[in-house]
């Protein structure tokens, strides 16, 4: 008696313990669920609204806009340029005598002139002009290459947080199985078919549950912030997200190597690819440094003494230059020589590129179908778990065997099934990186599970 004294106040700590854990759970989450109204999300929509909010794919796209205008001042040298000036000048022309200053010719002069001036034919400026429009192709690929690798990281966080949730509930699942292994044990003791040891076993499986909740609590908020901060969602709002199950597909339908239409299909290859044709414009720009150009310049417009005169005279101009480079201090040469060094390092970086590809494509295949494998073996561990479970808890009740069975089968449960999460959570990944492997991550949507 004197020995079940003594386990009263500890049962009733831990009781008070658990009320006030759950109490701080609730109120917790009451605050935050009230604060605002919750948003709902799906992957689709994640995935649409990152072009339009996500830091990264702005900033790239800026730059692209950058690249256009810094195109268009380029085109400046092989265009016409004609200005209109008006210019009004008092003049005083002094002359000096011997030692003595005499004023001379004092007059008005006023001008009105249409200038312009053409470069009709400067081979350098020309192919730097094409340059600078392979240089436009290159960042709008860079832009495509950071919208799909920022995609992928939506995509990423989406199931990582989808993750975090189902833990959850499978965390709620184990509670829930320890708080009915103590009501068991609790009327095995009343019943006399148990000892105390029974029920302090179990009472101490319930606190571990409960902690480990807790924990996945701040888990699964930290993804959820995660995840705003790519969408530029509101980190106060609650979120709330669509299930999205990627279909499980026979390893042979995923596809397998690279070939030119899937290199087509990747920006950062295009990138590539148009960083070697611009390094071989640059070549032949710096070899037209050695090529005369032809210059034309003219004015026209009517002068007087005084803007409002009516007597006004015509005078204009018009003339052609034409220059013949002889001796640049050897200049065109160290250009042409630095260009093809610019060229070989881009050809250089695409040959490699390329392998780069054919890589990430044959392990992506490879982890998917690792995955898709990975899941049947989680789900027979699962059913193996939960088979074990039933038989320990039949056990148990019959007063064949201590709880002890129970508990470690209960363990055994909640590790098959945060393992059949993880297993569904790695796969969802590998497919996520095979469509960024193909060169579009959208292409994981058609994936829907049915």
């Amino acid at each position: 008696m004197r020995l079940a004294r003594d386990f009263i106040p500890l049962q009733i700590m831990i009781r008070l313990r658990r009320v006030l854990l759950g109490g701080l759970i609730i109120f917790a989450f009451g605050a935050r669920l009230g604060a605002a109204e919750p948003i709902a999300l799906t992957l689709e929509q994640a995935l649409a609204s990152t072009e339009g909010v996500n830091l990264s794919v702005l900033l790239s796209r800026e730059t692209a806009a950058q690249t256009i205008e810094f195109a268009n001042q380029t085109r400046v040298g092989i265009l016409p340029n004609v200005a209109l000036s008006a210019q009004q000048r008092r003049t005083d022309s002094v002359t000096i005598t011997g030692s003595v200053p005499q004023s001379g010719l004092v007059g008005n002069r006023f001008d009105g002139l249409v200038t312009g001036n053409y470069n009709l034919l400067n081979a350098q400026l020309i192919s730097a002009v094409r340059s600078a429009k392979a240089g436009v192709a290159i960042a709008d690929a860079d832009y495509r290459a950071t919208l799909q690798l920022v995609l992928a990281s939506v995509a990423q966080s989406y199931f990582t947080h989808l993750r975090n949730l189902r833990r959850l509930t499978v965390l709620d699942a184990n509670i829930v199985r320890a708080r009915t292994l103590l009501e068991l044990a609790q009327n095995q003791l009343s019943a006399g078919v148990v000892t105390r040891i029974d029920v302090t076993r179990a009472e101490g499986q319930l606190e571990l549950a409960v902690q480990a909740r807790l924990q996945q609590e701040t888990v699964d908020y930290q993804s959820e912030l995660a995840l705003k901060r790519l969408l530029d969602l509101d980190p106060v709002r609650p979120l709330q997200l669509a299930d999205f199950a990627v279909q499980r597909t026979d390893p042979s339908k995923l596809g397998v190597g690279a070939d030119q239409s899937v290199f087509e299909q990747r920006a950062d290859w295009l990138r590539a690819q148009k960083a070697v044709e611009q390094a071989k414009i640059d070549v032949r720009t710096a070899q037209f440094e050695r090529l005369p150009s032809l210059a034309l310049a003219g004015q026209y417009g009517e002068t007087a003494a005084k803007f409002d005169d009516s007597n006004k005279k015509q005078e204009w101009f018009f003339g052609g230059a034409i220059n013949f480079p002889i001796f640049d201090g050897l200049r065109a040469g160290a250009d042409k020589r630095a260009a093809q060094s610019r060229q070989r390092s881009q050809e250089l970086r695409l040959h490699n590129l390329e392998l780069q590809i054919s890589s990430e494509l044959l392990l992506a295949r490879q982890d998917a179908s690792s995955r898709n494998q990975q899941i049947a073996v989680a789900d027979t561990n699962l059913k193996l778990a939960r088979e074990q479970l039933t038989l320990a808890q039949e056990r148990y009740r019959q007063g064949v065997a201590d709880n002890r069975e129970v508990v470690e089968a209960q363990t055994s449960l909640a590790v098959a099934d945060d393992n059949y999460v993880e297993a569904v959570f790695f796969y969802n990944l590998s497919r996520v990186e095979l469509a960024r492997a193909k060169g579009e991550v959208r292409t994981v949507l058609a994936e829907k599970a049915p």
